[in-house]
Order: structure tokens, then C-alpha cells, then sequence
């Protein structure tokens, strides 16, 4: 088992009961909040040098092994939580559907305006995190990762920009806006600590890399 799920178990569920309960999220006019601030540069350097260094192995990765999308809040399941919280001025129906709003991608500088121009990103894909040791958890374990609201794990970003990404890591994708890479990076490292998931050779190089520029 994770060694994260003996040590943190209580704190996953404190942290969704606490977001649950911030109805103002979706009661409010305007959504303002993005990607959850992920950790210093500083504190990602310290988390990637303690990282585990391992061949990465997709043996058996089924998507459906991370189940999606849950609910997060009466209607609203985590692609429109989601949604919600990424968006400006979202408007949405008694199903939580957004039919009005605005989104930035931040990977792209691309605006959109109607939701279904935007993906949900695992920052960490799931591909990704199954070769990293997911494989070896529960499906509850992976639909806790797959539907993460409180690590920098989910981000709303342009859908074709998002499928390009498919499964890749840093070392083989980033985003092309260059301001945005040392979040990126920051978040990778920070999910990678938090679920105890591996890196291998060249995704820790390109981290390394990024990071000292931040």
C-alpha cells in the first residue's frame, strides 16, 4: 500500500468534507480560484530529490481502473467542480451543468467560452501515475487520484491541448506557455510526493531542470 494512504488516509477526507462544505464556490457569482497553489520551488527541489528513481511499467493500465467523474457536491461531479472553480462569471443549471462563463487555459493563453472547448487535465496523468505504482492500489485509491480537488492535480485547459498532452511527462511535454512551466512543475513534483509515486531517469532530469529556473 501507498505509504501515503497510512499516513494521510484522515486527511484526504477531512480535505473533500472541507471543500464540500464551501458551498460558496458554487453559490457565488464569479469564480476567481484556479489550480491549487502548489508548494515553493524550494519545497518541490527538497520532494523531488526524495522521489523513488524506477522504470516506469503500464502492465495491465485500463483507464476505467481510475474511476471518473464522482460527485463532489449535490449535483456536481468533478468535471464541473471543476469547472466552477476555473472559470469567470460560470453559470450553471440544476444538473451543474455550466451554460455560460469564461475560461483561461493557462497551458495555451487560450480564452473559451462555452465548457465544452475545455478538458479536465490530471496534471499527473493517470497512465503516468500507473507506471509510477498505482497500479499496485485499490480502485477506491485511484478514484480518490482520479478525482483529487485539493492537490494542484485537476486544471480545466483548452481539450485538444489537453489530448496532446495524452500521458506524456515533463521530460517529453510542457506547456507552451513558458511562464506557467515552474507551476507546472511544481505541481507534478508535489502529486508525485503526496501519492509516493516514482519518477523515472529522464522525467527527474527534466524537473531538475525546470525547477532550477524557478
Amino acid at each position: 500500500m501507498p505509504k501515503f494512504y497510512a499516513r494521510r488516509r484522515l486527511s484526504i477526507l477531512a480535505a473533500f468534507t472541507g471543500l464540500i462544505a464551501s458551498v460558496g464556490l458554487f453559490n457565488g457569482p464569479t469564480a476567481s480560484a484556479a489550480l491549487p497553489t502548489p508548494v515553493s520551488a524550494a519545497t518541490a527541489r527538497t520532494y523531488l530529490a526524495s522521489l523513488t528513481v524506477a522504470t516506469e511499467n503500464r502492465t495491465g493500465y485500463n483507464r476505467d481502473l481510475f474511476p471518473t467523474w464522482i460527485t463532489i457536491s449535490g449535483t456536481c461531479n468533478t468535471r464541473e467542480y471543476i469547472l466552477k472553480r476555473d472559470g469567470s462569471n460560470v453559470v450553471t443549471n440544476s444538473a451543474c451543468t455550466a451554460t455560460s462563463g469564461s475560461w483561461y487555459s493557462p497551458y495555451d493563453g487560450a480564452t473559451w467560452t462555452a465548457a465544452s472547448d475545455l478538458d479536465i487535465d490530471h496534471l499527473v496523468p493517470l497512465a503516468e501515475a500507473w507506471d509510477s505504482g498505482a497500479s499496485a492500489w485499490t480502485t477506491a485509491q485511484r478514484q480518490a487520484f482520479a478525482n483529487d480537488v485539493t492537490r494542484p492535480q485537476l486544471i480545466a485547459v483548452t481539450d485538444n491541448v489537453n489530448q496532446s498532452k495524452s500521458d506524456q511527462d515533463p521530460a517529453e511535454w510542457m506547456p507552451s506557455v513558458t511562464s506557467y512551466r515552474c507551476t507546472y512543475v511544481r505541481a507534478w513534483v508535489q502529486v508525485k510526493y503526496y501519492y509516493d509515486l516514482s519518477i523515472d531517469s529522464a522525467e527527474k532530469s527534466a524537473l531538475t531542470s525546470y525547477l532550477s529556473a524557478c
